[in-house]
């Protein structure tokens, strides 16, 4: 039967049909699907009535897409740069008019004010987001981080009084019970996470040679 044949270039031409819009995720990621997912309390299942888990989860996933953690310390009158320490200058303090009834610089580190009582997931439950099922390497976890916008500065003098702090889109490679710390890596301007020669980076950077 020559009627149902298909044609040699048959997956171009399901390339070019464009049937409407899609809820499918069209743009590359390194992220797993499921590390955009929040937490929710809720059964399986459901009374006749109330909101299916997976409409509370996506309903919830929409909303904490809409925050942006520099807008809300924004609001607050916070500014996101002051919240590094920097060295101390007596030299060049700035005048108390414009120290806006702070006359000594920050000093203290954020891990002081850090609580993560409320925090619905252990560090270790955040790091295993990004195990997909039927996959053993581990991909980044998305995540948000205040770090120098000077990369090589940065890394050799954190409280440099030159560098500009924001909060920058990163991917979450691994944690470090010890010290408390995660280790994250920036995005690049596609938001993907990406080594020097441009594969992704999994298993928090560990490769088979260590």
């Amino acid at each position: 039967v020559t009627k149902f044949k298909m044609p040699a270039n048959f997956k171009s031409l399901l390339d070019r049909q464009v049937v409407g819009p899609s809820t499918e995720a069209l743009t590359e990621s390194d992220f797993p699907v499921q590390s955009f997912k929040p937490k929710v309390q809720m059964p399986f299942e459901w009374l006749p009535g109330q909101n299916p888990r997976k409409v509370e989860v996506e309903r919830r996933r929409r909303l904490y897409l809409t925050f942006d953690i520099a807008e809300l310390l924004a609001s607050k009158g916070i500014d996101s740069n002051q919240l590094m320490p920097r060295h101390y200058d007596p030299d060049n303090m700035p005048p108390i008019e414009e120290t806006k009834d702070s006359v000594f610089p920050i000093y203290l580190p954020l891990k002081v004010f850090d609580n993560d009582e409320f925090d619905c997931r252990t560090p270790e439950e955040w790091i295993s987001l990004g195990l997909e099922p039927g996959s053993s390497d581990r991909k980044p976890v998305p995540g948000k981080a205040l770090l120098p916008t000077d990369d090589i500065l940065g890394h050799e003098d954190p409280k440099s009084q030159e560098l500009i702090y924001k909060w920058i889109d990163v991917g979450v490679l691994d944690y470090d019970k010890e010290t408390d710390l995660y280790l994250v890596h920036k995005t690049d301007k596609k938001g993907l996470v990406r080594d020097e020669e441009g594969r992704p980076i999994l298993n928090g950077g560990i490769t088979p040679e260590g």
